[in-house]
């Protein structure tokens, strides 16, 4: 064992969860290195899928262009199965799973892909779900957002949300924005995810990013942290209970911008959610915060593409913070946010308009429009140049 460097001599044995140099750089390292792991991945990569799943006694399914597809491979038995799945994780991992029924993790597989693991038990056993998260991060442009994304992005402080069912891609669009910023702006980014998906090469702004589980023991000590790291743009994986969000608020009301995701199916939807997480003695003071602090909401669904080399993109629903949008959140007119939407202030874009906007841009056609939109005859309407009357004038 090598000897306790200088600067953690002094620490005290009670409070010093790393014990040695080598623990904590294996603590610091995302996984990496499992030769017969890698090969099988690689494979997944090179079919072009954007998510594994696999599960005991069936054959592995690929995700490719939105579809889940079977592999024609035989499954391996349940047991065998489970024993490579506990071997692949680590000591801690396995600890987890059992404790809390699911586990989370990076995983490096080469220069170009990482892949975002969740091992789950599940009635039948264990099941593993994967992500694979490119190493180059994509532009707006490549990822055919719309202009108000940029602009929401130039933001100089406030709350910025990015919602969406799973898999919407709400982690590749944060990124887009996150990696705009450390190009055009000297700033101090930090963000706190469960586990890192994208990773941020320093451009124009230093960027700190901590791991729940590696690098901070959780999300409440991570939070308690992060003021006193001098932040100036702060990323929250995932805002999933009250302490996350009012932490998150806390750090908007001070002056800093902040990004955070939310599970919502729409962006008014988004605000109902985030009311959702805490006491209903607590709505009105969270709706005044709001008021004062959110900047924007980006409700997104990915959709098939039509367009050669395109697979998918994001069909968005964006609210910004306008003084109407302000003043119907704060009398808990939340039904007429949708209208609001609809006027296109500031750059506001309803799903539906989104969709007409791919739809133009010969990204999708028009069955995929029909199907992804609230209503397939509005969408109708809309490409014969019909747009949603105004149901009233807000005020």
């Amino acid at each position: 064992m090598s000897e306790t460097p200088d600067r953690l001599a002094n620490v005290d044995p009670e409070i010093a969860v790393v014990r040695s140099p080598e623990d904590m750089f294996h603590r610091m390292r995302p996984r990496h290195g499992a030769e017969d792991v890698d090969r099988f991945l690689r494979a997944v990569v090179k079919m072009g899928a954007s998510d594994l799943h696999l599960k005991a006694g069936q054959p592995a399914r690929l995700r490719i262009g939105g579809k889940l597809r079977a592999v024609d491979r035989e499954a391996a038995p349940t047991e065998q199965f489970e024993a490579r799945v506990l071997a692949f994780l680590t000591e801690e991992e396995r600890k987890r799973l059992l404790a809390t029924g699911s586990v989370d993790f990076a995983y490096n597989l080469d220069a170009t892909s990482r892949f975002r693991f969740n091992v789950y038990w599940q009635e039948s056993g264990i099941s593993v779900a994967a992500r694979i998260v490119p190493r180059d991060i994509p532009s707006f442009d490549q990822l055919h957002l719309p202009p108000v994304v940029q602009r929401i992005a130039d933001s100089k402080q406030g709350l910025v949300l990015v919602s969406g069912v799973t898999g919407s891609g709400k982690s590749t669009t944060l990124a887009a924005m996150l990696d705009y910023i450390n190009s055009t702006r000297h700033e101090h980014i930090v963000t706190i995810e469960d586990p890192i998906e994208y990773l941020y090469a320093p451009k124009k702004s230093l960027i700190n990013q901590r791991e729940i589980g590696i690098n901070v023991t959780d999300f409440p000590t991570a939070l308690r942290a992060m003021m006193r790291e001098d932040p100036d743009i702060v990323l929250i994986g995932e805002m999933r209970d009250a302490e996350t969000f009012r932490a998150a608020l806390q750090a908007a009301d001070t002056g800093h911008l902040v990004f955070g995701t939310v599970h919502a199916g729409s962006a008014p939807q988004t605000i109902e959610r985030v009311l959702s997480l805490f006491p209903e003695a607590e709505y009105q003071s969270i709706r005044q915060t709001l008021v004062f602090n959110l900047r924007a909401i980006i409700c997104q669904k990915l959709v098939r593409s039509s367009a050669p080399g395109v697979e998918r993109v994001p069909a968005v629903d964006i609210l910004v913070s306008t003084p109407i949008v302000r003043k119907l959140i704060a009398e808990k007119r939340d039904v007429e946010l949708a209208q609001a939407i609809r006027t296109g202030d500031e750059g506001m874009l309803g799903l539906v308009d989104s969709l007409y906007d791919l739809y133009k841009q010969k990204l999708i056609d028009e069955e995929t429009g029909c199907h992804a939109a609230p209503s397939a005859d509005e969408f109708r309407m809309r490409l014969m140049g019909i747009q949603r009357p105004q149901t009233g004038i807000i005020s």
